[in-house]
């Protein structure tokens, strides 16, 4: 599968299809966990100064585009990123896939406040018939109980491990305990189990193909704007990074 380099992140070329059946090949394939990755413009920016952060991320099992402005940044360097893959849609493509393949599949959920996982488990029960909850847990835990919470999942041995963490401590988390979990599959999905406990609504699907959705959470929740402040950066970079290659 090819891969396209956005300032030092590799992404894999995919579609939410595609990325679900490699998901679901992971199920399938044995061996050692599986770690999969969603980054946004932010997190790529992140990775630009936290050098761990950014192995991770480009040591990751599949490593998919969450950003239109990822998407846009490849089209500007010549790459061949065909959308967005929103974390969120990635794991709803797959309880899908594996919901209409008859295959049962047990999910622990992390993050989120007090009650939200435990939420988000009861909806995705209830709309994909192949989804058991092996277990529930709220992000509330400092560091010095990381390696506890990691063997308290690794009690439950899930298929799936959704982490909601929030980057880079969602990833970090993954890499440094996935061995532990022993989920074979665990993917980084950010404030997705909000979404799925009805917390938090996504933008409309028309605002979402028009490549808004980050204006729409911004509107609904101002104190982003901190974060967003990453996005100009972000372009300035992609643009510098044009003329460069260009140049060569």
């Amino acid at each position: 599968m090819s891969k396209t380099n956005i300032l030092g992140v590799n992404f894999d070329n995919v579609t939410p299809d595609t990325a679900a059946r490699r998901v679901c090949g992971f199920l399938d394939g044995g061996g050692s966990p599986r770690l999969v990755v969603t980054p946004n413009p932010e997190m790529v920016m992140a990775a630009q100064t936290d050098k761990d952060f950014r192995r991770i991320l480009n040591t990751a099992d599949l490593c998919v585009p969450d950003g239109i402005g990822v998407v846009a940044a490849s089209k500007i360097l010549g790459g061949g990123l065909v959308c967005r893959v929103a974390g969120i849609e990635l794991v709803e493509a797959t309880f899908q896939r594996l919901s209409q393949e008859g295959r049962g599949c047990s999910v622990y959920l992390l993050g989120g406040k007090p009650g939200v996982a435990r939420r988000a488990g009861l909806m995705l029960r209830r709309k994909y018939n192949a989804v058991s909850i092996a277990g529930t847990l709220d992000g509330y835990f400092g560091d010095d109980h990381a390696a506890d919470i990691a063997a308290q999942i690794g009690s439950a041995a899930p298929d799936i491990l959704l982490v909601g963490l929030g980057f880079p401590k969602q990833e970090k988390f993954i890499a440094a305990f996935k061995a532990v979990c022993r989920a074979k599959v665990s993917i980084g999905c950010g404030g997705s189990l909000d979404v799925f406990a009805g917390e938090v609504a996504r933008a409309p699907r028309l605002v979402r193909r028009l490549g808004l959705e980050w204006l729409y959470r911004l509107a609904k929740q101002p104190s982003r704007l901190g974060r967003m402040m990453a996005l100009p950066v972000f372009a300035l970079l992609i643009i510098r990074d044009k003329f460069r290659r260009h140049k060569v």
